[in-house]
């Protein structure tokens, strides 16, 4: 599986790790961190070091009861970012995690290469003409419902058959405008309860059948900690062993905080599978 993401080819024979750059605020486990140029620099030269293939940055929150953000303000917080990791690090593959579709054509026009939707292009509508135009690497994430609504007791008939229809769909239409480097996200904690998410990790080979690369997001996430009746400070070993489940059972992508631990994991898996 090679997509052409604006003109980098990544193979996605072998797994792939996605650094998480949070710069905002507010994220639920590292609000705050690398909220300044040179704390975001710093962090991305670790994740280098750590062995990162891909790094995604992020200028707003999409946890549990967030709001939708306009272009414009996300635009103007996340630009400098984009400018500075792009001049200073220019052969690193960079995704930009966005539902807006001015910051993603800022993005791709300095060379980022990903675009990580969690929308599905339904919060602007432009979105999916960027993408198209700019050859550009598409995440599709599944998610129910919105931030600010999506863990108000979200409800399924079939989890499985739901997720997996929502791709068929979305992956259909996806090829009518003509977008072909897609990258598929179950959206694990976007609109679904703690027993949703493990049902859906059992069963992610099933979604392998879109013969699309899939990415796993559960990095210190809530249906990890609160198994273990702990804190996203204290579930890094936690997220090891699901990582581990998701690569062993088909995942592409690991989008994590924690490069160097997962690196060790995916390292260690090449002498089993």
């Amino acid at each position: 599986m090679t997509l052409n993401c604006n003109g980098k080819i990544i193979n996605f024979d072998d797994q792939k790790i996605m650094g998480i750059l949070n710069v905002s605020d507010n994220s639920f486990y590292d609000g705050g961190n690398f909220n300044s140029i040179d704390k975001a620099l710093s962090h991305v030269d670790k994740m280098i070091n750590d062995g990162v293939d891909i790094i995604d940055l992020g200028g707003i929150s999409s946890k549990p009861g967030s709001k939708i953000i306009d272009s414009n303000t996300e635009l103007k917080y996340i630009s400098k970012y984009v400018e500075e990791l792009s001049r200073q690090f220019n052969n690193i593959t960079f995704s930009i995690d966005t539902y807006n579709s001015k910051v993603a054509e800022y993005a791709l026009n300095k060379g980022f290469s990903i675009i990580n939707d969690i929308s599905a292009g339904k919060y602007d509508k432009r979105l999916h003409s960027v993408v198209r135009d700019y050859s550009a690497g598409y995440v599709l994430m599944h998610m129910k419902r919105d931030p600010e609504n999506m863990q108000d007791n979200p409800l399924y008939t079939d989890i499985i058959s739901e997720v997996f229809d929502f791709f068929k769909e979305q992956l259909f239409n996806l090829e009518q405008k003509n977008i072909k480097n897609i990258i598929i996200d179950p959206g694990f904690g976007f609109g679904k309860d703690i027993n949703h998410n493990y049902k859906l990790l059992k069963e992610i080979k099933k979604i392998k059948k879109f013969n699309k690369p899939i990415l796993v997001g559960i990095s210190r996430k809530s249906m990890i900690y609160k198994k273990i009746k702990s804190t996203p400070s204290n579930s890094l070993n936690g997220t090891t062993v699901l990582n581990t489940f998701s690569i062993i059972n088909g995942a592409n992508v690991l989008r994590v905080h924690d490069v160097k631990e997962a690196r060790e994991c995916i390292d260690l898996i090449k002498y089993l599978i």
